[in-house]
Order: C-alpha cells, then sequence, then structure tokens
C-alpha cells in the first residue's frame, strides 16, 4: 500500500498539471486575439489575388484578341480541373469575353461568390491578327510574329492596341482591385496577354518583354500583396500551375 505522503504528492502532482494546464490554455487567448488584431495594430494587410487564364476556346489555338469565342468542351475541362471542389476565394473578377465569363459565372453560381465583369480586363486587340492562326500570319507576313515576340513595341499588328494603352488599361483596373478589397483572397479569370501584363508590372518589367512569359490555358499565376501604411510589396508565389497547389509553396 502506498503511505500517505505517497498518495498526497500523486494528488497534489495532479493538481499542478492541471494548474499548469489550465494556465497554458489562458495564455493562449490572448495570442489568439493578438493575432486577430495586430494586422489592425501595425497597418498590415496582405491580400491574395489567383490570375487564371482562360481554358481552349471553340476553334482551337488562334490570335483571338477581343473575339468572343466560347470555351470548348476541352477548355471546360481544363478550368475544372484547375480548381478544387473547395475554393478559397472571396470574390471573382473577369473578362466579360466569353471563354472567362461563362466560366466565372458558373463558378460563382456553385460557390455563392460575388461576380464582377470588368471590361478592362478583356485581352489585348491584335488589329488585323485576330481569328487567324500563327501558320496564316507567317504565311501573310514572314517573319512578323517573330520580330513581333521579339519587340512588340515596334512591330505590333496592324490595326492592333498599342502596348501603351493596353499597359494603362490593366494596371489601372489592378489598382483599383488592389485598392477596394482589403486582406480577401481574389480570382481573376482572364487572358494570357492580361496575366503578362500584370507579372510586368508586379515583377516590374519593361512591357517589351512581355512575350518572354509563357502563360498556358488554365494556368494559374499567384501573387501576395503586402501592404504596411503607405508602403506595398508585390511577390510571385508561382505561375502557370494547371491546378491549385494544395498548400500556399513559400
Amino acid at each position: 500500500m502506498r503511505s500517505f505522503a505517497q498518495r498526497h504528492c500523486r494528488r497534489g502532482g495532479k493538481r499542478v498539471d492541471g494548474t499548469i494546464r489550465l494556465l497554458f490554455r489562458a495564455a493562449l487567448i490572448p495570442v489568439a486575439v493578438l493575432a486577430l488584431i495586430w494586422p489592425w495594430l501595425t497597418g498590415f494587410i496582405e491580400m491574395l489575388i489567383d490570375l487564371l487564364r482562360h481554358g481552349e476556346p471553340v476553334g482551337g489555338r488562334r490570335y483571338r484578341g477581343q473575339l468572343d469565342d466560347p470555351l470548348s468542351e476541352k477548355g471546360w475541362r481544363q478550368m475544372w480541373a484547375a480548381v478544387p471542389d473547395t475554393v478559397p476565394w472571396d470574390a471573382i473578377f473577369t473578362s466579360p469575353l466569353q471563354r472567362c465569363a461563362g466560366f466565372a459565372a458558373e463558378l460563382a453560381r456553385r460557390h455563392t461568390l460575388p461576380l464582377t465583369r470588368e471590361p478592362r480586363l478583356m485581352e489585348i486587340g491584335f488589329g488585323e491578327w485576330e481569328g487567324l492562326t500563327a501558320e496564316q500570319v507567317n504565311r501573310n507576313a514572314p517573319d512578323a510574329l517573330m520580330k513581333f515576340y521579339r519587340n512588340p513595341v515596334d512591330n505590333k499588328p496592324p490595326g492592333a492596341e498599342s502596348l501603351g494603352k493596353f499597359r494603362r488599361r490593366i494596371c489601372s483596373v489592378w489598382e483599383e482591385i488592389l485598392a477596394g478589397q482589403g486582406d480577401q483572397h481574389l480570382l481573376v479569370v482572364a487572358h494570357a496577354g492580361v496575366v503578362r501584363m500584370i507579372l510586368c508590372q508586379v515583377l516590374r518589367m519593361p512591357e517589351e518583354h512581355m512575350f518572354s512569359i509563357l502563360v498556358p490555358n488554365a494556368g494559374i499565376t499567384r501573387i501576395r500583396m503586402e501592404s504596411q501604411g503607405e508602403m506595398r510589396l508585390a511577390r510571385l508565389v508561382f505561375h502557370g500551375a494547371l491546378a491549385l497547389p494544395h498548400h500556399d509553396p513559400c
């Protein structure tokens, strides 16, 4: 049999252990509260923006620009494969062109998310190249594509939107999205040119290098925007993923 002293010490040990656990739990409460109010106290805000390029449109690969072809069956499969069953987004912005807006509307409906159709998110206008394949462009004007990709500022297609005008259009809507959404996680469904131009802005690249960036159909690009007071820092988290990662890779 245990002595009185042994029993007393055992009970006392349990009381001490219980007291320590209570104190530890109590200490976690202010830590949790502090974590919630820390952004408010410091003015630090973190926003995530996922850029999703549309899937394959009807008619396959060609220079569509602002032509309004819908997604093909393959394009719809690509888009649904890119997003998880449970989505992380608080709101969706989309180009009004069908190859973006059709999927964005269905995604918003399924998950009861606010949807904004923004005309400034339309693709760059390709002028006389709209509707043509690369082979057709090369047949009509040999070397035109290579010259365009190497220096799109000075070699734009006849009648096309200038890169300077396109950059001003995209940057204006980008700044409005950043200014009005606080610490939310947003999805922008748009076009390869839009993704490239936003990356040029984020990475401080001149627009003449934008076609050095490849953007796959239904590829996802994530940007983290951190701000504190008047200071702001944009970070590229990942680019061109064909499915949303299960965790933030950085």
